[in-house]
């Protein structure tokens, strides 16, 4: 079946079609979830979706016609990037970047770079200027001590990997001004993830937004852009919608306003991030039960879907044990174990799940994967085949695929000249 074609919108129709395991991210869901996001921001406030949650480049595509910009840290997400042709306005993260991605990102026309210490800054101003790029600008990522709120995931307000010690910075410093090709605009945070709580997320960006007014302050730095990171939450892998945040928009309005005067004309331009409040709710991972047998009075139900195709970030012990049910699906039920098909025993997706009568053939969907999903996964373990992923739009098939991995010969490393 090629992109285009109509099908008849069960979920059991396109596990039909296209085998499983096989996630479906639906359009329609990535654009409702965009819209509301707009909605609950203050209107000038500009937003990056981190393609971290999903590199699809048609999810990327409809959030960039959503007016949304793109937050990269891979040379595989700068090819997304490029596919939306929004290279010129994507930031570009992370920590530990290498000469050659910085040297395919700055041909690619990125122009925007969130730097994380004094070394990765110089190796920018030194690649920058080998390449002849120009009008490059570089954020300094912070990390303040303190953290502000409970979250999923913190990344700052703690000893981490990610950013320069606030306290470590001084005027003069030389990051926060220009030098050669490469331009200082600005300061970036990003202290936390999967904030289900609103007041607890309006927190932590508000005291990022106090934040960056107090380094700015303390070393005369004058910021032209500003990202106070992200937050916004999403289930993973089990039934319900979407964190809803009703009070942020007046309320970051406000706090923005105390710290940030001038931002609502650009002065600086404040940007905020978000992955999977945008597209884990419009993602269902469609798998077969493959056998049900029962060993020592317990159930287990066998699927062709395991922590191969998604649980690469639950294994981390951060996310909750995925719940499958029946398309159709009845309440009560009894208790089973939910495993992969892998041949280790820790392929388990659920030590609990309760379904009714689960039989040979029955296809059971896990819903909220949209977001680190697939590509979070161990998808080279034990070589099995990828998940097919189908994308709709409305009940049109936008497109279909199945990533592979490649064998490539190498020799010895090419350095850069």
């Amino acid at each position: 079946m090629s992109a285009g074609t109509r099908l008849s919108g069960t979920l059991t129709d396109i596990a039909r079609e296209y085998g499983t395991p096989a996630y479906v991210y639906r359009l329609d869901a990535v654009r409702t979830a965009a819209a509301a996001l707009r909605a609950a921001l203050p209107p000038a406030v500009r937003a990056y979706y981190s393609v971290k949650a999903n590199p699809h480049p048609l999810l990327a595509a409809a959030l960039v016609s959503a007016g949304f910009d793109l937050e990269i840290s891979s040379i595989g997400e700068l090819a997304v990037a490029a596919t939306t042709g929004t290279t010129g306005r994507s930031l570009y993260t992370g920590p530990g970047k290498t000469e050659e991605e910085l040297v395919a990102a700055l041909r690619a026309g990125v122009r925007l770079f969130s730097v994380e210490s004094r070394t990765e800054h110089d190796r920018l101003l030194r690649l920058t200027d080998r390449t002849e790029a120009t009008d490059v600008r570089h954020l300094v990522r912070l990390n303040p001590a303190g953290a502000q709120a409970p979250a999923g995931l913190r990344m700052a307000g703690a000893p981490s990997q990610f950013g320069v010690a606030v306290e470590q910075l001084e005027a003069g410093e030389p990051m926060l001004t220009a030098a050669g090709r490469l331009r200082f605009a600005g300061f970036h945070l990003y202290s936390a993830s999967n904030v289900a709580d609103g007041p607890a997320l309006l927190t932590e960006l508000s005291g990022n937004a106090a934040v960056v007014a107090a380094v700015a302050r303390n070393t005369a730095a004058v910021p032209e852009v500003v990202d106070i990171g992200g937050g916004f939450a999403a289930p993973f892998a089990v039934p319900g919608a979407r964190t809803a945040y009703p009070d942020l928009r007046a309320g970051l309005a406000a706090a923005l306003d105390a710290h940030l005067p001038g931002w609502r004309s650009g002065e600086p331009a404040v940007a905020v991030e978000s992955g999977r409040h945008l597209v884990a709710e419009a993602g269902v991972l469609l798998t077969t039960v493959m056998d049900v047998k029962t060993t020592g009075g317990q159930r287990y139900i066998v699927c062709d879907a395991g922590v191969n195709a998604l649980g690469g970030m639950s294994g981390l012990g951060r996310l909750l044990p995925p719940r499958a049910q029946p398309e159709r699906h009845e309440p009560g039920g009894q208790e089973g174990v939910l495993v992969g098909p892998l041949c280790t025993p820790l392929d388990i997706l659920n030590r609990r799940v309760e379904l009714t009568e689960p039989a040979v053939g029955d296809v059971l969907a896990i819903p909220n994967t949209g977001a680190y999903g697939l590509t979070a996964g161990l998808v080279a373990f034990l070589g099995r085949p990828m998940p097919v992923e189908v994308v709709l739009d409305g009940t049109d098939v936008a497109g279909a695929r199945r990533l592979m991995l490649s064998e490539t010969e190498v020799g010895c490393r090419e350095f850069l000249g």
